[in-house]
């Protein structure tokens, strides 16, 4: 049964942005990073402006409709939980039906974009749409369902550099190890802010999976992502721009790996290591970019 939203002096068009979560562009723009990374990447820093704007409308269509598609699924567990209680679907500002609505919107948008693509990469977002439709549904029944959920942002690798390329090599999946590894680490760190209210209502998650071990398990996903960006940088004979990068980003995933280990972290660190990810994400683009040159 589709429930009334609540009455609400909040205007329809800022409860939408809030559903696509537009207040919190870290969300939308770490995202984006790994799009950014293959195409620059496989145009050697040069990559024809338009194939940009639409990546980047891609995935801010894409983000969209998952993050449409994840509050359905949860608008019954998302009051539960402090960090997501007042999402639109949860706290009832919006009806399922409007958000049903949106998260069609938003994948017609992404298809659009697809048509645009060439085969490769068009099927390959074919591809992804059941592992993004799918990811809310695995904290119910898979462990670690941050694991469905780096896979779905792999794709964005794997799309982005077929768009310029139309085929997929070695740097290409060294790239999306990266980035499947990269995304375990943050989203670990992010769900680590959320384990109380998770365990309480039975929601699967990797920081509950690796319990006390979670700090290493980052550990070992930040050092595997600096790893195999080395091997791309090699493969891709990128130069000195790329490497000094790569040892800046480094020094900031070593810096939140031992700050994990502290034995008590207040609960808002775990939010401003997401969002570091973030800015070390994008300085990692410029040294794509710059190291291409």
């Amino acid at each position: 049964m589709l429930e009334t939203p609540k009455t609400n002096p909040e205007p329809l068009w800022l409860v939408i942005i809030r559903l696509l979560r537009w207040n919190k562009p870290e969300g939308r723009l770490i995202l984006m990073i790994p799009a950014l990374w293959a195409v620059f990447l496989a145009a050697a820093g040069k990559p024809p402006l338009p194939l940009v704007g639409v990546i980047i409308f891609g995935s801010i269509a894409t983000s969209a409709a998952g993050c449409v598609v994840n509050d359905l699924w949860d608008r019954d567990i998302d009051p539960q939980v402090e960090r997501t209680r007042d999402r639109p679907l949860a706290s009832r500002a919006l009806s399922v039906k409007i958000g049903i609505v949106v998260g069609i919107v938003s994948l017609v948008c992404a298809a659009v974009v697809a048509f645009y693509l060439n085969p490769l990469s068009f099927w390959l977002s074919v591809a992804a749409v059941p592992v993004i439709v799918l990811y809310p549904g695995a904290k119910r029944v898979f462990p670690v369902p941050q694991l469905v959920l780096s896979i779905a942002w792999g794709f964005a690798v794997l799309i982005s550099w077929s768009a310029v390329t139309a085929n997929i090599t070695a740097p290409t999946w060294l790239l999306w190890g990266a980035t499947v590894l990269w995304t375990l680490g943050f989203d670990t760190i992010y769900a680590m802010s959320d384990r109380q209210d998770d365990q309480r209502i039975g929601i699967n998650s990797s920081a509950l999976f690796f319990g006390k071990y979670a700090p290493t398990a980052i550990a070992v996903f930040l050092i595997g992502t600096v790893i195999l960006l080395a091997g791309v940088g090699l493969l891709v004979n990128l130069n000195t721009a790329f490497w000094i990068s790569l040892i800046l980003a480094s020094m900031g995933w070593i810096w939140q790996i031992i700050r994990l280990q502290q034995p008590e972290i207040p609960h808002p660190a775990y939010g401003e290591m997401f969002r570091q990810n973030v800015w070390i994400g994008f300085l990692m683009l410029a040294g794509m970019i710059l190291g291409s040159l």
